[in-house]
């Protein structure tokens, strides 16, 4: 269990977190929601130890984040920051095997190299492995990063916006595979997401902070409703549920464009082209 106890971070004068405590069990998929700016990112850079808390605990199991066991922390992660930029000159096999940095020497071990090639594999992508990733587009750097932070076979994964530049294919490609990695090595996943429904869809537990607070958590069937969104994101939205009795949000405009197209003629002059053809 990772837990997070009475937990404060600042930058100069503004609170990134306040007062902020939860616990994430394992084999569970933990989503974090909330506007921008509100100490998403921040919230990970912490966990990982990129930011120092002001105060507060950080513990996984019996271990506690420390400036002093940082290094030994981090063997923990797998961690996959928003920046997907690789202007590195790597084949996607060799970024892939960047996840298991320290178990690489001078001679690659066969294990290694299968354990890569079968990440690839199961994200779809196993055709990319010699290409330059300086070739690829975002959302196949997205996808490659992904794979990557598999290869630490992590105690704890934490993903910053995993399926911001993937289609709709791969967006579920990404966290199907999360889901069922998850559940079956009894990891302690967290991810940040903008998207509600794919939230909803994929969260066993769902953390929704504003203002560096966490204000909600459960299951998004128990806590998701118009009035949390309001109240969070400023929207009016309604909420349906799908065939498997999961939410789906829907926002509602201020003010609905109205529909179709008006033209507006003169008495005694057609437009062009309306009148071409009359």
């Amino acid at each position: 269990m990772l837990t997070i106890n009475r937990l404060n971070v600042t930058l100069d004068t503004l609170t990134l977190a306040k007062d902020m405590s939860f616990s994430l069990l394992p084999g569970k998929v933990n989503v974090i929601i909330g506007p921008n700016g509100t100490g998403k990112s921040t919230l990970l850079k912490t966990l990982f130890g990129d930011i120092q808390a002001k105060s507060g605990d950080i513990r996984f199991q019996d271990q506690s984040l420390t400036s002093k066991k940082l290094s030994s922390w981090r063997k923990l992660f797998g961690y996959m920051p928003q920046d997907i930029r690789l202007d590195i000159e790597l084949s996607v096999l060799e970024v892939v095997l960047l996840g298991q940095l320290d178990a690489l020497s001078l001679r690659l071990d066969d294990s290694l190299i299968e354990q890569a090639l079968s990440a690839l594999d199961k994200i779809g992508l196993l055709h990319l492995a010699n290409r330059s990733v300086n070739k690829l587009s975002g959302g196949q750097c997205q996808m490659i990063l992904f794979a990557q932070a598999l290869m630490r076979n992590p105690k704890i994964l934490m993903l910053d916006e995993p399926v911001s530049a993937l289609d709709l294919h791969f967006q579920h490609v990404l966290l199907d595979h999360l889901d069922e990695q998850t559940k079956q090595q009894g990891w302690v996943s967290l991810m940040v997401l903008h998207d509600l429904n794919l939230a909803a869809q994929y969260a066993d537990n769902l953390l929704v902070l504003k203002n560096g607070q966490l204000v909600k958590s459960g299951n998004p069937k128990d806590i998701l409703s118009p009035e949390l969104i309001k109240d969070v994101y400023g929207v009016q939205a309604e909420i349906s549920h799908d065939s498997h009795g999961l939410p789906f949000v829907r926002t509602i405009r201020k003010n609905p464009a109205r529909t179709g197209m008006q033209v507006e003629l003169s008495s005694s002059q057609p437009a062009k082209g309306i009148a071409d053809a009359v």
